[in-house]
């Protein structure tokens, strides 16, 4: 049972005692969905050059990652046909966002389709195709046929929390159904998620921050339009805490994932992370 909590820009979330996480940022759930993966994304500018879009929406959780996409993209271009995506392991969080009525945010016509979905898993209508696809998203993105999606949600809980699906290989298989000038947009500024994005074949650069203390990360095929990374968090690439998660089966629970990964870093001759962190916070003070 979840009960919404109220964040500052007005909109709610809820906490998960599985994960120990709430799925927002206190500082605004609605803000964190608009700024930091729909605005991260461009998808106003995409509506405005394109007819057709396709997103890939991992973890839709509450479903306002997506409820704010297709606002954007039909607030410009209101006949812009959405191929969306969905991976969701636990169909209580829509059901139980949609009972609270949380999406009422966004425009009703946005919210009947968005209900229809998490009731049916599936919907069609002329300006949209959706599948939700409940389950463990590493398997299910696996039996799913290929996408060249024009943008990535990836929205899970923290790595700490959730490694098994910011692991080098389920990224790998991500940056499959990314398009050729597709986005990637994520909240996690991670060393690890960072360097499996990489491994990938994958820029990034960072996005904005918004609510949090640490920005988000945009990946692309092409660093065109892509920020630079600032010198500390070119550093931070270079010590332990950038050593991957693995999951080479995607089957793999979190224990072992972390466990793997504590084993790669203690035989790890690249700079501890606690050195960069003091040499930063001295440098920062000054």
């Amino acid at each position: 049972m979840f009960i919404p909590q109220l964040t500052a820009d007005g909109s709610f979330t809820f906490f998960s005692e599985t994960f120990q996480e709430a799925f927002h940022s206190a500082a605004g759930a609605q803000q964190e969905a608009e700024q930091k993966f729909v605005q991260a994304c461009h998808l106003s500018t995409l509506a405005q050059q394109q007819d057709s879009i396709t997103l890939l929406d991992v973890c839709y959780g509450l479903g306002y990652n997506a409820a704010a996409a297709l606002t954007s993209i039909w607030s410009i271009n209101p006949q812009c046909y959405v191929h969306l995506v969905a991976l969701e392991q636990d169909s209580g969080v829509p059901r139980q966002a949609l009972a609270y009525h949380l999406l009422q945010p966004w425009p009703q016509p946005v919210v009947q389709a968005l209900t229809d979905l998490v009731e049916a898993g599936s919907y069609q209508a002329p300006t949209l195709t959706a599948h939700i696809l409940w389950g463990d998203a590493r398997q299910t993105l696996l039996s799913f046929s290929s996408l060249a999606a024009d943008a990535i949600f990836l929205d899970p809980f923290s790595p700490p929390k959730c490694p098994q699906l910011w692991t080098v290989e389920f990224i790998q298989l991500l940056a499959h159904h990314l398009g050729p000038t597709g986005s990637l947009a994520t909240y996690s500024s991670a060393a690890a998620v960072r360097t499996a994005l990489r491994l990938a074949g994958l820029c990034f650069g960072p996005t904005p921050q918004v609510g949090r203390r640490s920005p988000g990360t945009l990946a692309r095929w092409s660093d065109q339009g892509l920020r630079p990374l600032s010198p500390e968090e070119l550093e931070h690439l270079q010590t332990r805490a950038a050593i991957p998660y693995r999951d080479s089966g995607l089957c793999d629970d979190a224990p072992t994932i972390h466990q793997r990964r504590r084993q790669e870093q203690g035989h790890s001759s690249l700079e501890p992370t606690s050195r960069w962190k003091k040499r930063w916070l001295a440098l920062n003070a000054g």
